[in-house]
């Protein structure tokens, strides 16, 4: 979490109590590992997150050495006594090597392979447990209906884009998305980055050819090349020891905007990006800061503090995929206040269309970990497989701890989404549901770069309200793959990007991403729908003289 806030807007014990559901208060409990030995030994390393001394649990780097066979036994005994009793197998941090692993590249020097991972085992954690937890709570209030969730970033982090101008726009386009949904929903948005650490990428095929040569394809930078030749292509160890570093530099500099005075409330008016200014959704903009600006002086006029940490600072998260599992494993440590692993290496994990098998080795480390987890979910998804899926993941049916990312085009969601609703509610299970309107509407243009276009992106997301106002439950976020970058990589939108328009300035080395103008306009369009949404449950309040 950048932010450095103590106080929740929040308060995770009354919406637990108002559960229809009964679901457990206590952490997410997986089965401790029954071989500490299969672990790589490091000496440990403790960290405390400074913001919250009392609050935040010590994390140590790694697990407890080895101990005696009668401590084990009764480490084992006490462990059994807070872990889910649902929970089919034991877990450790390396039981997923006894699963079938898809979308992991091959290197071909293991001992350099060992080697990096001995040095990130040592590495400290990016991000801590008491962030985590945090974030799960707010998810649990978006499960509710309560608050909204904004997930968004690039495709794919990059090496050579990395830079402090690309983090801050993408950070601020974030910070004005979350201000319009706030105005228009009056409710917390909670904001989550697909940065620092979003770099391996799934591919449909282990190998490109062109012009009768195959190569491996490009798994994302913290794997190999996206340069078609054999030293670029081949998967270098020592990537991930960058990945690491670009990351842990990323989520600084997130925490430094999020807490030095950057995203406090009084600079809303200074937020527009200079080529949004004179547009359309900049122009909007500009009216609803300025009416924030307008409450916050009445505000203070009233002799109520403006100074407050909420409104000088935000909550921000961090998000990835969790794809390459040595990785993973690698900066994954024990919670040594409650016994439990977390994945250090992001705030907020997911699950892929194309890693998220029932027996697969993401599905096995995945359950073990405590991380508020994802499960991207398509038109192909069956219903009965998603339950038994969150099961896996949440036997205790813990609020905050699964969100369901949709991407399914806007006539599938119509379709398919009711039948995925009914069968969670009627297995009992509490979900976060999101949309991500992005994957499900990826087209090629003529020009042969992918594309997807605005129209059909702003049609899902119409689909998903639609569907769940259908339903009786709540739309809780959007995740989208954008960047506050000026960059023309979708088509459509208000200040209409064309298919000619597209290799002016098409920078993404993966898939197209909304521009800062794009994101801004379907973040009204999102506001708007959460404000019918607020004031069509006021009016039966308003029947009863409520």
């Amino acid at each position: 979490m950048a932010s450095t806030t103590t106080t929740s807007l929040l308060p995770s014990k009354t919406f637990i109590r108002t559960q229809s559901h009964q679901p457990s208060t206590q952490p997410h409990q997986p089965s401790l590992p029954t071989n500490p030995r299969s672990i790589r030994s490091v000496k440990p390393i403790s960290a405390v997150h400074s913001a919250e001394p009392s609050k935040n649990p010590i994390v140590s780097d790694k697990p407890p050495k080895p101990t005696t066979s009668s401590t084990s036994a009764t480490a084992t005994a006490a462990a059994s006594s807070t872990t889910a009793t649902r929970v089919p197998k034991k877990w450790a941090v390396d039981s997923w090597k006894t699963k079938k692993a898809l979308q992991l590249p091959e290197y071909p020097d293991q001992e350099e392979l060992e080697s990096v991972l001995r040095t990130l085992d040592a590495f400290p954690p990016i991000v801590f447990a008491g962030e985590a937890r945090s974030l799960e709570e707010r998810l649990g209030e978006a499960a509710m209906g309560n608050a909204f969730l904004l997930q968004g970033g690039d495709c794919a982090e990059s090496f050579k884009e990395f830079n402090a101008n690309n983090i801050r726009d993408t950070f601020r386009i974030l910070l004005q998305m979350g201000a319009v949904l706030m105005f228009g929903g009056q409710m917390p948005v909670i904001k989550v980055g697909r940065m620092a650490g979003q770099f391996a990428k799934p591919r449909s095929d282990p190998f490109e050819e062109k012009n009768g040569v195959k190569l491996p394809s490009y798994r994302g930078d913290n794997v190999n090349g996206d340069a078609f030749d054999t030293k670029s292509r081949t998967p270098d160890p020592q990537r991930m020891i960058r990945a690491y570093c670009q990351s842990a530099a990323t989520l600084n500099l997130l925490r430094a905007f999020a807490t030095g005075g950057y995203a406090s409330m009084q600079r809303v008016t200074q937020w527009n990006l200079d080529f949004t200014e004179h547009s359309e959704q900049g122009d909007r903009y500009r009216e609803l800061a300025h009416r924030v600006d307008e409450a916050l002086g009445f505000m203070a006029a009233a002799g109520l503090t403006v100074d407050h940490p909420i409104m000088t600072t935000t909550e921000f998260w961090t998000s990835h995929e969790c794809l390459l599992l040595p990785y993973e494993q690698s900066l994954t440590r024990m919670d040594s206040t409650s016994g439990l692993y977390y994945d250090c290496s992001a705030h907020f994990l997911w699950v892929g269309e194309r890693t998220r098998q029932l027996d697969g080795a993401h599905v096995e480390f995945l359950r073990g970990v405590a991380n508020p987890l994802g499960i991207k979910v398509s038109d192909k998804m069956d219903p009965n497989e998603l339950v038994k899926l969150i099961e896996i993941f949440n036997p205790q049916n813990k609020p905050g701890r699964i969100t369901i990312i949709t991407r399914m085009g806007a006539e599938n969601m119509r379709v398919k989404l009711p039948h995925l609703i009914r069968a969670v509610r009627g297995a009992g299970q509490i979900v976060t549901w999101v949309s991500d309107p992005m994957h499900g509407n990826t087209i090629k243009a003529p020009c042969g770069l992918k594309t997807r276009p605005f129209d059909a992106i702003r049609a899902e997301v119409r689909a998903f309200f639609d569907v769940h106002e259908q339903e009786g439950s709540h739309p809780g976020g959007v995740h989208l793959e954008m960047t506050g970058q000026n960059v023309t990589e979708c088509i459509g939108g208000s200040r209409t990007v064309t298919f000619d328009d597209l290799s002016s300035r098409y920078h993404t080395h993966c898939d197209p991403r909304l521009n800062a103008s794009q994101s801004l306009e379907l973040a009204f369009i999102i506001a708007e729908r959460l404000r019918k949404r607020r004031l069509g449950s006021q009016r039966p309040l308003a029947s009863l003289g409520l």
